[in-house]
């Protein structure tokens, strides 16, 4: 008997009437989130959520699932995808231009919790990876003697509600409603969490923290904001839908990893049931006893044998072969989808990439991370009123690029007889990963020029000098008159 319940064609019910209710977006991405959240947290949480994912066989007695289940593992694919591609956008760091002192020393800091820019990235690359996208919250303490921005994270899960405008023939956001968890002391020892919603609107800001008693959010505080005409938060996709809106470019990798989950399982326990073959015995009557073991011998009817039975050893080739075709099509997807190359099993030749067709989803996160980081640097600047907000430039060269010791050696073949010059050298060399990031041809080649030496700016030198001279004469002509 079936059951009436399609559990992939729910209808949205949720009626956002509350501050905590989600809006209609949040509900249309909600369903693909529970999968992804699950492999990210590795395999405990998955064998926890039981026959949600692993489900029961037909008249399978509770004591033989759980020990199947605990004989279970996931393969942390999803997990390991998604910590890559984060990890070739973040394989150089952030390089900022026209930043001003102050904003580029609070970077070293970012999040007030240790975290400089480029670990910052990687960390919130992650989620935008993950689940589609990811919001960012730049913030300042009301205390205006210690007001030092920072910048706060937020998942997709965590931002309820948002409302826009077109206001001057731009797209602005004039609400945002944000799911946060602040944790504070209870008692001299202890601690709880308390689980509060912050609404931000142009110029004010909500906090609503819920009321344990009833289960309702009540206002708990509300003020205004600095920037008096914007919400400084602000959006980066991987993988974008509508405005705040967006799916995972990995969820058809998740499910994947969860079939190959189910199957892995599957196998493992057929192996450990037919590790050990079957003893049968044949002209033996059914009534009696019969015991087998290294210290005891049998006595058997003329007529009768015993023999082990075990299944063939390819009888479990199509579990073997259905197991290697999820993880070519995970690898697939992974990377022929996203950057046009494999995991595993492929030559150094065959490891090269085409960006100008494969980085298409990893180039289009990292403009939008660069688009994203240049926001939250305006909105820093702002709250510190610093004249330049700068800009910043994201890494797009995702797979190294080092120059083997045979092509280093065929530029400088080329070099010695005259067939490139010296700033082609250089920039190959450069490009090429050989000498360091903080490298600059225009300087060397300036430096070169001039032997080697830097030219000295006469106008930087001090003004005492000069003074100091004219006195000697001044002495000379002195002495003179004397004689």
């Amino acid at each position: 008997m079936y059951s009436s319940l399609n559990i992939y064609d729910q209808q949205l019910t949720i009626k956002a009437r509350t501050v905590d209710s989600p809006n209609a977006a949040y509900q249309r991405m909600a369903i693909f989130w529970p999968l992804i959240e699950d492999l990210l947290e590795g395999s405990y949480k998955i064998k926890r959520e039981h026959r949600k994912y692993l489900f029961p066989e037909p008249r399978e007695n509770t004591e033989s699932y759980d020990s199947r289940l605990n004989r279970s593992a996931v393969v942390p694919y999803f997990q390991r995808i998604e910590k890559m591609l984060a990890g070739m956008l973040t394989r150089k760091s952030v390089r900022l231009d026209d930043v001003s002192d102050l904003v580029t020393t609070q970077l070293f800091d970012v999040d007030l919790e240790g975290n400089d820019l480029n670990v910052w990235l990687y960390n919130t690359a992650r989620i935008a990876i993950a689940f589609g996208h990811v919001g960012v919250l730049v913030d300042a303490p009301r205390d205006a003697e210690k007001s030092r921005p920072y910048w706060v994270t937020y998942k997709p899960s965590d931002i309820l509600g948002w409302r826009t405008e077109i206001i001057d023939g731009t797209r602005e956001l004039t609400q945002v409603r944000l799911l946060e968890n602040v944790v504070e002391p209870d008692g001299k020892y202890g601690e709880k969490t308390i689980t509060q919603i912050r609404v931000l609107e142009r110029g004010r800001y909500e906090l609503h923290r819920r009321d344990e008693k009833k289960s309702e959010f009540k206002l708990y505080e509300e003020g205004e904001t600095s920037l008096k005409d914007k919400i400084p938060f602000s959006v980066a996709y991987s993988n974008r839908t509508g405005f705040f809106e967006s799916r995972s470019p990995l969820y058809d990798i998740a499910e994947l990893n969860l079939k190959h989950y189910q199957m892995n399982s599957d196998l493992d326990n057929i192996l450990h049931i037919s590790a050990v073959p079957n003893l049968v015995v044949y002209g033996y009557p059914n009534a009696d006893e019969i015991t087998t073991g290294p210290n005891e011998a049998l006595s058997l009817p003329p007529e009768s044998r015993m023999e082990y039975v075990a299944p063939s050893s390819d009888s479990y080739e199509a579990i073997f072969r259905r197991l290697d075709d999820l993880k070519e099509q995970i690898n697939t997807l992974s990377l022929a989808a996203v950057l046009g190359q494999k995991l595993v099993g492929e030559s150094a030749e065959a490891k090269r990439i085409d960006r100008s067709q494969n980085d298409s989803t990893l180039m289009v996160l990292a403009q939008q991370m660069q688009d994203l980081i240049d926001n939250c640097l305006q909105f820093h600047s702002e709250y510190l009123n610093e004249p330049k907000a700068g800009t910043c430039a994201v890494n797009r060269d995702f797979v190294s690029a080092r120059l083997d010791p045979q092509e280093i050696t065929a530029y400088l073949q080329l070099f010695n007889s005259g067939s490139i010059t010296h700033e082609t050298l250089l920039t190959r060399l450069n490009e090429g990963e050989i000498l360091g990031d903080d490298f600059s041809v225009e300087e060397e080649l300036e430096n070169l020029q001039n032997g080697g030496l830097k030219e000295v700016n006469t106008s930087e030198l001090p003004n005492e000098e000069p003074a100091d001279i004219e006195d000697d004469e001044d002495d000379e002509d002195d002495e003179e008159e004397d004689v």
